[in-house]
This record gives C-alpha cells, sequence and structure tokens, in this order.
C-alpha cells in the first residue's frame, strides 16, 4: 500500500496483500505522486512576485514622470499616455527596450528608454507597469473632421483590397484592447500611434510581426486618418 514517509514523501509498503501487479501499479502512483508534488513546487517558484503599486508609484516618479507624467499623462505627443494601459503590455515593452541574452539588439530600438529600461529590475517593470495600468486616462482627441469617416471605416472595417484587418479586431469597438495580448488605444495622441505605425511599416519596430504586416500595407494619408480617429475613441 502507499503511505506518506515522515518527510511526506509516498512510499510503498510489502506485505500488504497486494500482487505482483498491484505492487506495481501502487509504485507508479508512488511515483506519479512525487512528480506532481515536485512539479507544483516548481510552479510556485518560477510564478512572478506580486506587484507592489507603492514600489511602482516611487521608481515611476524616479523615472518615469518626466515624459510619461506622475500618472501616466503624458503632455507631450510624442510620449504615449500610459495611463489606464494593460499591465502586461507595458512590461513587454519594457523588456523590448532590453536586449535579451541570446540577441543582438532590442526589438523597439529607442536610446531613450534603452537607457531608463536598463535602470529596472523585472520587479520593478513589474511594479511600474501596475501602477500605471491603475491610473485614470485623460484621452487626447481627434482634430482632423475631414478624415474622421476613413478613419473609422479602416478602424472598424479594415481595408478588403489590401487585405488590412479591422483594428477593431483586435484592439475592441471602443478601443480599450484585449488584457494581455492587445493593447489600449483609445485616448493615446494622434501622433503618437501615427510614429509608431510609421516605424512598424519601415521596420524600425520589430516587436510585432503582426503590426508590421498591416502597417506596410498603408499609406500615410491612411495612417493619419486612423490614428486621427483612434484619439477620438472613448
Amino acid at each position: 500500500m502507499m503511505f506518506l514517509s515522515s518527510c511526506g514523501r509516498p512510499e510503498i509498503r510489502s506485505g500488504s496483500g497486494l500482487g505482483r501487479a498491484g505492487l506495481h501499479a501502487a509504485r507508479l502512483m508512488a511515483g506519479l505522486a512525487v512528480g506532481l508534488i515536485v512539479l507544483t513546487g516548481s510552479a510556485r517558484a518560477q510564478a512572478p512576485a506580486k506587484v507592489d503599486l507603492a514600489k511602482g508609484q516611487q521608481k515611476a516618479a524616479e523615472v518615469c514622470a518626466a515624459c510619461h507624467g506622475a500618472d501616466g499623462n503624458s503632455a507631450s505627443p510624442a510620449n504615449p499616455k500610459l495611463a489606464a494601459q494593460h499591465a502586461d503590455y507595458l512590461y513587454k515593452q519594457l523588456r523590448n527596450f532590453k536586449v535579451q541574452p541570446g540577441a543582438k539588439e532590442a526589438e523597439r530600438a529607442n536610446a531613450v528608454m534603452a537607457g531608463f529600461a536598463a535602470t529596472l529590475s523585472d520587479e520593478d517593470m513589474r511594479n511600474v507597469s501596475a501602477w500605471f495600468a491603475s491610473q485614470k486616462l485623460k484621452p487626447s482627441a481627434a482634430r482632423n473632421k475631414d478624415t474622421v469617416e476613413l478613419g473609422q471605416k479602416i478602424y472598424r472595417g479594415g481595408i478588403a483590397a489590401k487585405s488590412v484587418a479591422a483594428c477593431a479586431g483586435c484592439h475592441s469597438p471602443n478601443g480599450a484592447g484585449i488584457p494581455a495580448q492587445y493593447p489600449r488605444l483609445a485616448g493615446q495622441f494622434a501622433e503618437y500611434t501615427e510614429a509608431q505605425l510609421v516605424a512598424f511599416r519601415q521596420g524600425a519596430r520589430k516587436n510585432s510581426a503582426q503590426m508590421t504586416a498591416i502597417a506596410a500595407r498603408l499609406s500615410d494619408t491612411e495612417i493619419k486618418a486612423v490614428s486621427d480617429y483612434i484619439a477620438g475613441l472613448r
């Protein structure tokens, strides 16, 4: 039969009336139990530490606030609004600014962000990302009424003739995105969204093959139109 030893490890004791086949099966079950215990302990050991918003706020104030605002609401279109952005997405972007082991260059090339990201530990990045995600967005706004129809058409329906999928399919109809998969776009500066689409199209930004393929099919006019429309999404 199978028992737990004094250290909690399953063991087999003979003389319990089991036949050879039964004894073999019992030993197999004991082995599986040990494996399950080891795997469970390993999974717990690898789980990321719980985020600390207070530490995230402190680190954001030290490293990020000058460009992105203390609460993630940047005052300059050159720097994206981070407030209310999905924490997993922000964490991924910070990692992408760093050159990862085995890689020759970072997936996102930005000398300023590379310098800041280099000072952040993995814990820092998770805390900062969680802090900005917890903040309330002060959205930008659409400004060009002449392109709103084109922007809406691209965002909601894509461009079939160019095999461009609707932005809403991944980023949701209202631009809220899908946590851990696709970023929130609603209320972002049109200038910043435009700059990123151009960077994807030119190959300067390399951390999304999907976006690189989509941006490659968009004209300057289409990029401007959809970027301005996104700024007005709520």
